[in-house]
């Protein structure tokens, strides 16, 4: 790693949108830790692969203290899973919710704090549309909204002192998510443009947000939808 290149936490590196965003910031000259249960998909002399377990909380907040100072955290870690009501599995609901909102609001509690003293910092939560509650799903957008809510209330207690917090919610989005066995029998909806999202594109809003020029860009949920929202 280089001692002049900014740091970035990335969680979720191994896979699907984490891994295309740890690849994107590499590619644009940051050092990248990257944390994630499954092995590192990535060799490169700028990237450090973390293992641990985000459901364990302690085993989240050990990650984020090991990190020490970072300039940028992105937590893109997830999993779905769906169920009608009447099937849900109140430990599929526990996992989803240790993964996307306790597992980070532990980092959170490490990195954040220290941002605002540095006087700078960057924060990209990766959310959903789905948060907006779609049939099947509750439990997962639930989590997801959550996210929302958090990026607000970290962007209120942080905006004076550099620090910005944002969420970007895609669409549907080509990743390995979209073949879990475990939501065969639902089929992810294609956007108007006639595609999945790319996981690339997002994470060009990604970079874009965790760069200077963003720096007036804080507590907003940014969809890539890929004209979803137009009929919403």
């Amino acid at each position: 790693m280089s001692s002049e290149a900014p740091l970035a936490l990335v969680t979720g590196s191994s896979s699907g949108i984490g891994l295309a965003i740890a690849r994107r910031l590499l590619d644009d000259g940051w050092d990248v830790i990257g944390v994630d249960r499954a092995p590192p998909a990535l060799a490169h002399p700028c990237f450090s692969p973390v293992t641990a377990d985000l459901t364990d909380g302690a085993a989240a907040e050990a990650a984020a203290r090991a990190a020490g100072q970072v300039d940028a955290l992105v937590h893109a870690a997830g999993v779905l899973r769906v169920a009608p009501l009447g099937r849900q599995d109140p430990q599929d609901a526990e996992r989803m919710w240790r993964l996307h909102v306790d597992a980070v609001s532990r980092i959170a509690d490490v990195v954040l704090p220290a941002m605002a003293s540095a006087g700078h910092g960057r924060v990209v939560l990766i959310g959903s549309r789905v948060s907006r509650g779609i049939a099947g799903r509750g439990q997962y957008a639930a989590t997801k909204a959550a996210l929302a809510s958090l990026a607000r209330s970290w962007a209120a207690e942080v905006v004076a002192q550099g620090v910005t917090v944002n969420v970007v919610s895609p669409a549907a989005t080509q990743t390995a998510m979209l073949d879990d066995p475990a939501r065969a029998a639902t089929s992810p909806k294609l956007p108007p443009i006639g595609r999945l999202i790319q996981p690339e594109e997002v994470a060009s809003l990604v970079a874009y947000l965790l760069s200077p020029a963003a720096a007036a860009i804080t507590g907003q949920e940014i969809q890539v939808c890929g004209g979803s929202s137009l009929s919403a």
